[in-house]
């Protein structure tokens, strides 16, 4: 025990049977499983930390939770980690850490742990396993309710654990096994819940660290994380209350200390970080402390107390301890070459001492229930932030409400979880609860600034008011005087409350600093800064989880991507799909290959694997009505059994996307998208559905995943459908273009047809569940071989689309672009209103001048242009003396094609239909590329092919 000085003999939440070593500064320390490397250190007698951010001023451990603002480790080992709390690291053997001054560094090399991630859903969530969060998991779950209880320390029992009412214990203790027996509770040790998003229920963020006790885990395991995302239909936020700091002169000093830390370094872990102690307090909570010290073998010089006249039974028990009340007193001020050695009161005395506990208050952690858009009021009795009024679906219970009596801690917990089980219908029933004595409690008596040496601003350079940030009360005096009212301003101004802690221990001290220099009574005047997530930090990796790597962007393949791998195919990223660019043949290369596939189109009898476009249900009664909004033309008429190309525009009246709207019953539609614009379509869907009309009704579903979709294309392809849907009349007249037939295959499995086409074949889209794809695309391509069915992929399927002049949104649109843009003004609906068509009757959406959709023949039919070539008008200087090059525009698409015996373009030209026939010139380096603006379908522009 002797290599830890400042250890107990007895005493502590620790497993005194197995020894640990680790390293911290370069400084061997030991300690127990139980420990923190916040508690190992105090034990070996390391207070001091590295000194502060910009002053680079002695600093010491302040705190024993996340609120500490100065002991931050660099953790070094294959778990590197910076900016972490020394008083929430536990101890581990053969850790190795360094303290910080506020930045630390990143390991450059990869991480080689695994974090996960876990969805859940529940009744109820109790964040906070104090006494009000575990009397809350208890009604809550009395009932059979589905509840979760997160809690970021390694067991229950919150404040129970640092010696307040130490008597509760053994009910602590009862709970929490009570609560492991019951099959619907879980509980998240070591569980931070981080962030709140509310509406129509709460979304809840709770990073884990996951590991078993820490003494017996490998350092590898250390971590470990896990990120739950819980959407929960009632939360109790019991998050507690953390202590605040007074503001006096050199309140930086290595050796002061919050008194509630105090307690739990001597409750948790048997630590006696001082053995001359001074307690400075404006409540009643530092009194059982100072006979808590006396106990452990501590001189108490001092309870120094701001209030006047303390109460009579607190101060009884303190004077019975042998320890000096002095009432109506403040400490002004700190001495010592480094470590505190004494401090000054405001009457001139001089306690000697080498540790001044503090406790300015108690601040509820109202952040939680902030992001939850909770209120809050200034309470003027526990001079605190509170909640003020009700969320729905959130509750606040215990010292995190306010409460300062730990009876009304468990009576609010209890009844709160009670009202959450009784909200999701499973009655929820008060606990046995013990019965604490109950006493009369005195008002807190806030000290917000402890006037300097001569009272004047210039002297407070040493009164801090952030530790972390260096902030002083000079800085917010400064802030006021340059005009800054608001506390947003002023933090930024001061950067008090922008550290890792988020101004846990300073944020209410320095609203009190700001109201005195405004010359306001109180914070609640001020008012407080906003609460944003994270409540406390959280790594990016955790966030990441198994998102990194080859899984930080995941591939998507569709069913037959073993048939095309296998094959030779050549494959290109659409999004995050893998989809076959060319199929090449020994002795082919890629250009070859596109060539036989798009003439194999043409001519005869192709296959497309098109299980990549986006495909959404859209069920409801008032589906029809829906996409009449969303769609420029008119969905609702659309016969059953029918289909039809639709376009979507933005707000703006440019054109969002495309694709093909079926209609299979009443109140049932089928969308199809574009592949990369699948999941923006479905997100933009989502909005107007659940903000702008929530009065329609109507449920959108993405499908994508649950068709696979085989495109059969060409003049042949009718003789494939024949025989492959034996059942099925694939006549022109039985089954026309833009309609749909379900049928059988002759392979037993149940499709759904449609006859659309991207090419200007005849052709048809066979989509059937994504489990049977594999097998119906091989069913195609036996009931064509005769026919010589080939496979083709996209870059065929983009010549042959091109071909005809169907454009690609995304490629050859750019955000600009309208449906009159793209020669598609017809689709424009002037019966009803659509997304969009209010911006398209401005006069800037109907100019001439606007870029157009054209095609292009360069004069040279070899030459291929490039995508994305700038064109620009005949005669016009290609490098002028001054100013830029006026351009008309640029190639979107340009490819060789085999069925006109030449390279082709389309491109978005300024007034481009009015320049059918013109020459434009595409300047390209050491050479200019002329070529003639025509129309852009360039085959079978009458549509004769597309019925067969």
């Amino acid at each position: 025990m002797s290599a830890q000085p400042n250890r107990l003999p007895t005493g502590g939440r620790l497993d005194r049977d197995r020894l640990l070593h680790a390293s911290v500064d370069g400084t061997p320390i030991t300690g127990f499983p139980g420990d923190t490397v916040a508690s190992a250190m105090l034990a070996n007698g390391m207070l001091e930390v590295a000194p502060s951010i910009y002053r680079g001023r002695p600093r010491g451990i302040f705190a024993a939770g996340p609120e500490e603002p100065n002991a931050l480790l660099q953790l070094d080992g294959p778990c590197a980690e910076p900016m972490l709390p020394a008083t929430t690291v536990e101890l581990y053997d053969g850790l190795v850490a360094d303290t910080l001054s506020g930045v630390g560094r990143l390991d450059p090399s990869p991480d080689p742990t695994i974090h996960d991630e876990c969805h859940q859903h529940v009744d109820v969530l109790v964040v906070g396993a104090g006494p009000a969060g575990l009397a809350a998991a208890l009604a809550a779950s009395s009932g059979g309710a589905r509840v979760i209880l997160a809690d970021e320390a390694p067991e229950p029992g919150g404040a129970l654990l640092d010696g307040v009412h130490a008597d509760w214990l053994d009910w602590a203790g009862a709970a929490a096994a009570e609560l492991a027996r019951r099959p619907e509770v879980q509980v998240l040790a070591r569980g931070c819940a981080f962030s709140v998003e509310h509406g129509g229920g709460s979304y809840v963020l709770v990073a884990q660290r996951r590991t078993e006790h820490l003494g017996l885990a490998a350092p590898s395991q250390l971590a470990r994380q896990r990120l739950w995302r819980i959407r929960a239909r009632q939360v109790v936020l019991a998050t507690g209350a953390v202590e605040r700091p007074v503001v006096f002169a050199d309140n930086d000093r290595p050796g002061i200390m919050l008194a509630g830390a105090l307690r739990r370094y001597l409750h948790r872990y048997a630590v006696l970080p001082g053995r001359r102690v001074v307690l400075l307090t404006t409540n009643d909570s530092a009194y059982p402390a100072a006979a808590e010290l006396v106990e452990a073998g501590a001189e108490v010089v001092a309870l120094v107390d701001t209030r006047a006249e303390p109460p009579a039974d607190l101060a009884a028990l303190v004077e019975s301890a042998g320890v000096p009340l002095l009432a109506g007193a403040v400490v002004v001020g700190t001495e010592g070459p480094q470590r505190v050695s004494a401090v000054r009161l405001a009457d001139g005395r001089l306690l000697a001492c080498d540790l001044l506990a503090v406790s300015g208050g108690w601040s509820p952690q109202v952040q939680l229930f902030s992001q939850a858009s909770g209120s809050l009021r200034w309470e003027k009795a526990s001079a605190a932030f509170v909640p003020d009024g009700a969320v729905a679906g959130v509750l606040v219970a215990g010292s995190a409400n306010g409460s300062a009596q730990l009876a009304d801690c468990l009576a609010e917990g209890a009844r709160a979880g009670g009202a959450a089980a009784d909200a999701v219908g499973y009655p929820g029933a008060m606990p046995t609860l013990p019965a604490p004595d109950r006493r009369r409690s005195t008002p807190d008596h806030p000290v917000w600034l402890v006037p300097g040496r001569d009272g004047a601003p210039s002297s407070w350079h040493d009164h801090f008011v952030d530790l972390q940030r260096d902030s002083t009360v000079a800085d917010v005096w400064r802030a006021v005087g340059a005009g800054l009212r608001s506390p947003e301003h002023v933090k930024r101004y001061t950067t008090a409350g922008t550290g890792a802690d988020q101004g846990r221990t300073s944020g209410v001290p320095t609203l009190g600093v700001i109201a005195a220099a405004l010359g306001l009574g109180s914070p609640g005047e001020v008012g407080t800064t906003t609460f944003r997530a994270p409540y406390l930090p959280v790594s990016f990796a955790v966030l990441a989880g198994r998102h990194r790597g080859e899984l930080h962007d995941p591939v998507r393949t569709t069913p037959m991507h073993p048939w095309h791998a296998a094959r030779g195919a050549e494959f290109e990223d659409v999004g995050q799909w893998k989809r076959p660019w060319c199929y090449p043949k020994d002795g082919e290369d890629s250009d070859a290959a596109v060539r036989r596939e798009c003439r194999a189109a043409r001519t005869g009898v192709a296959v497309l694997d098109a299980s990549t476009l986006g495909k959404i249900d859209v069920i409801g009664p008032d589906a029809g009505e829906f996409l009449d909004r969303v769609y420029t033309n008119g969905m609702a008429g659309l016969p059953v059994g029918s289909a039809r190309y639709g376009m979507m525009c933005r707000a703006d009246g440019m054109v969002l996307d495309d694709g093909v709207a079926i209609r299979l019953g009443q109140g049932h539609y089928y969308l199809t998208t574009t592949t990369g614009n699948a999941a923006a379509v479905l997100d933009w869907l989502e909005e107007w559905s659940q903000l702008e009309w929530p009065e329609l009704d109507v449920t959108l579903t993405s499908v994508t995943e649950q068709w696979a979709t085989v495109a059969v294309v060409g003049p042949r392809s009718r003789l494939v459908m024949s025989r492959l849907a034996p059942q099925l009349d694939c006549s022109a007249t039985a089954f026309g273009f833009m309609t749909v037939r379900e049928t059988t295959l002759s392979t037993g499995v149940s499709a759904r047809i449609a006859r659309v086409s991207f090419s200007g074949e005849l052709a048809y889209e066979i989509n059937v569940a994504s489990w049977y794809g594999l097998a119906t695309w091989e069913a195609v391509l036996a009931a064509g071989a005769e026919h010589g069915i080939t496979p083709y992929g996209t870059e065929a399927m983009h010549v042959l689309r091109a071909e005809k002049g169907f454009p690609i949104i995304g490629q050859d649109t750019d955000g600009t672009v309208t449906p009159r843009d793209l020669g598609m003004g017809r689709l424009l609906s002037t019966r009803k209103d659509f997304i969009g068509r209010r911006s398209l009757a401005r006069p800037d959406s109907t100019r001439p001048d606007r870029g157009q959709l054209v095609g292009l023949l360069p004069e040279d039919p070899s030459v291929l242009l490039p995508e994305g070539a700038q064109l620009v008008g005949l005669g016009v200087p290609i490098t002028p003396r001054r100013g830029p090059v006026p351009m008309l525009g640029h190639v979107t698409s340009s490819y060789r094609s085999a069925a006109l015996r030449r390279t082709f373009a389309l491109a978005l030209l300024k007034g481009g239909r009015g320049r059918i026939g013109e020459t434009v010139l595409a300047p390209l380096g050491d050479r200019v590329i002329p070529a003639t603006v025509t129309e852009p379908v360039f085959y079978d522009p009458q549509g004769a092919r597309r019925d067969g």
